[in-house]
């Protein structure tokens, strides 16, 4: 596929995770990616499940993988999905988890043997440990020294009947293998670099190299995207479906995430699964936008041929899932790898928060501010209260101490009223409480509003020769308890006059 305009229609695109424990932040981009390329192209994104590593095999971990696809809204269309709270599969390529497959890898391998491109193995682990310790002393690749290739076909298949045995693919020797990745561009290697790979393990199960070649075909899927650790691999790859005849599927192999500091993202060095990121509080919509944006840039895309240049694209970085089916494109993404910044996450999920809807986020935080404030769950000024702390919230958990002045008093000390930046001090405030308690006490209880606290205080702050500054940081601050919060005019309107002369007597 050359450009992004090059793709036929419609597309098949998949995510193959191996059920080995939780969601790696990193296989969710490549789900997401995945899924973005089939929307775009009005096609098909299936989950097919590679449980072939059956000692790492976790129990759960493929609904789980159901689930936060689900979580995050980029459902498989077909393949293994949930349907009333159960696991289930659909579409006409199935079963869709590899290790329901055997027979059909059992099948294939029959027919590389048959046609000479693979043959057994009987060396044991022992053996092959040897064998590689000697090729490191001598400095050489460790690579398998074809001792069984020389074994007679009849008696290898006599010895597999009673004696443990690998399948290995023959690997050509002298031959360079080219070819042409969507993110990448051209890539080559040379066979005699090559290991003949392990096809069908002791245990009758087959590799990754093996299924996922077989499934890619016979699942007819066009695309396959996948992280770049699996780049070496790729010419074995392309060799197997050479050697079934097959037509080769479109890669696209993804750059590495990194953390801040350099090197591959990893456990020991910070979170690297979706639910860790959920458990903190993170919107979907943020997750999938920073996720989407680790690597992949909107505003420049890559040259597409020689002497090509930019091409005009946008600074925009807030985007919708639908914005991201509309303009994402794997010419846009980048060889390097990708930085995983959480600063920039947590921007993205501050932006998020400010676009909910005032009453939606209201009854997201009442459960929460709720359950240490009571009288929380009955508010009916909640969605104004809400309002004041929107613009200031990064996560949902923050609201009961961001809107605890509205159910406790605060206790307020000097310290707090008085500010230097603001030019108040200690001894002025007992006139500046003087002359807002004089203010606010003329505004009739039933005239209390924004406007009226506003119109009552203003035009006493001239003449006592104070800057309105001076003022209102002492009435923010003792009717919040702290240093940083809504304005003192919005506050005071919604905690009414009963509550604001209280909390005013109470600092005179």
């Amino acid at each position: 596929m050359e450009g992004e305009d090059a793709m036929l229609l419609p597309v098949r695109t998949r995510f193959p995770p191996s059920p080995t424990g939780y969601l790696h932040i990193g296989a969710l981009r490549t789900a997401l990616y995945s899924y973005l390329v089939a929307k775009k192209e009005k096609g098909t994104f299936y989950l097919r499940i590679e449980d072939t590593d059956r000692e790492r095999h976790v129990a759960d971990a493929t609904k789980h993988f159901v689930e936060m696809l689900q979580w995050t809204g980029i459902p498989p269309d077909e393949g293994v999905t949930i349907e009333d709270g159960h696991l289930t599969q659909k579409g006409d390529y199935g079963p869709y988890i590899q290790s329901e497959r055997l027979a059909i890898y059992k099948e294939h391998v029959e027919k590389l043997l048959h046609d000479g491109h693979a043959y057994h193995c009987f060396c044991t682990r022992e053996r092959l440990e040897e064998m590689r310790k000697k090729q490191e002393e001598r400095h050489m690749a460790p690579m398998y020294d074809r001792t069984c290739l020389s074994l007679p076909k009849e008696e290898a298949l006599e010895r597999a009947k009673k004696e443990p045995f690998v399948i290995r693919m023959l690997i050509p020797r002298g031959e360079k293998i080219e070819f042409r990745d969507l993110i990448r561009g051209k890539v080559e290697f040379a066979s005699n670099t090559i290991d003949d790979q392990v096809l069908l393990k002791s245990d009758s199960f087959p590799t990754y190299h093996l299924a996922h070649v077989v499934d890619d075909y016979l699942m007819k899927t066009d695309i396959v995207i996948r992280g770049e650790e699996w780049l070496p691999s790729l010419p074995k790859h392309l060799l197997l479906f050479r050697m079934f005849g097959w037509q080769v599927p479109e890669y696209a192999h993804v750059p590495l995430l990194m953390n801040p500091g350099g090197g591959k993202l990893s456990k020991r060095q910070g979170d690297v699964s979706l639910e860790s990121y959920i458990e903190k509080g993170y919107l979907k919509e943020a997750i999938i936008n920073f996720i989407a944006m680790l690597g992949w840039n909107p505003g420049t895309t890559r040259p597409s041929g020689s002497g090509a240049g930019q091409r005009p694209g946008t600074e925009q970085e807030i985007f919708s899932l639908e914005d991201l089916i509309a303009q994402f494109s794997l010419s846009r993404v980048q060889k390097s790898g990708a930085i995983f910044d959480t600063t920039k996450l947590d921007w993205l999920q501050g932006q998020w928060m400010r676009k909910i809807a005032p009453e939606e986020f209201a009854e997201r935080i009442r459960p929460i501010v709720g359950a240490k404030y009571k009288e929380a769950m009955s508010d009916t000024q909640l969605v104004e209260k809400a309002k004041l702390i929107q613009e200031r919230i990064t996560f949902f958990s923050e609201a009961p101490e961001m809107m605890g002045y509205f159910y406790e008093d605060p206790k307020v000390g000097v310290e707090l009223l008085a500010s230097e930046k603001q030019k108040v001090k200690k001894e002025d405030l007992p006139k500046i409480l003087e002359l807002i308690t004089k203010a606010l006490s003329s505004i009739e209880e039933k005239d209390w509003s924004h406007e009226s606290i506003m119109n009552a205080l203003e035009p006493m702050i001239a003449p006592s020769g104070f800057k309105k500054g001076q003022i209102l940081w002492p009435l923010r601050a003792l009717l919040t308890g702290r240093e940083y919060s809504p304005g003192a005019y919005e506050v005071a309107a919604i905690l009414g006059k009963e509550k604001v002369m209280k909390r005013i007597q109470s600092c005179t």
